[in-house]
């Protein structure tokens, strides 16, 4: 038998169930020497990109308001304007770095809808690839993620920036 080994989700598994903050307003209240602890890709006026720590597909990355808000209408007109610039900037970024077939673009409002973080809202940015979907998660309800988080981010991190730069 071979064993997959994702050492990133030990954490998350372990304590799930005693996560009181939210891990978005942690992340995005981080000085920006700490941003790559926390994979914050960019801040913005009101909106902020962070990497997926639990990625669906590798370059998993949540656009998401700056202030702690889980409802959708409550939203600024500024705020969502950002926040889909902000997502034009990822697909762009992504397209040049990791060159993906295409993406799913989400928002999961509400438990039953998925959201396992409910009072902060985000939209989820997931990469895919032809064929990106194999026998694992159906055989074994595992997912295989073939790039460290850390090294992606150190390589989409300079290519984000210069595409912000230039719109």
């Amino acid at each position: 038998m071979k064993m997959l080994w994702a050492p990133w989700r030990t954490k998350y598994v372990e304590n799930i169930d005693q996560i009181t903050q939210c891990f978005l307003c942690e992340a995005v209240r981080q000085p920006e020497e700490r941003w790559r602890e926390f994979l914050v890709l960019h801040r913005g006026r009101r909106a902020f990109v962070i990497f997926n720590k639990y990625p669906y597909n590798a370059g998993h990355l949540m656009v998401s308001p700056i202030e702690h808000m889980g409802d959708i209408l409550s939203l600024d007109d500024e705020t969502v304007l950002e926040m889909h610039k902000l997502t034009k900037a990822c697909i762009r970024t992504l397209r040049i770095c990791i060159k993906p077939h295409g993406f799913n673009l989400g928002y999961n409002l509400g438990r039953s809808a998925g959201a396992g973080l409910e009072d902060h809202i985000h939209l989820h940015i997931v990469p895919r690839w032809n064929g990106d979907t194999n026998f694992m998660p159906v055989l074994s309800e595992t997912k295989v993620i073939s790039q460290d988080l850390y090294e992606l981010y150190d390589r989409i991190k300079p290519v984000f920036e210069s595409v912000i730069n230039a719109t």
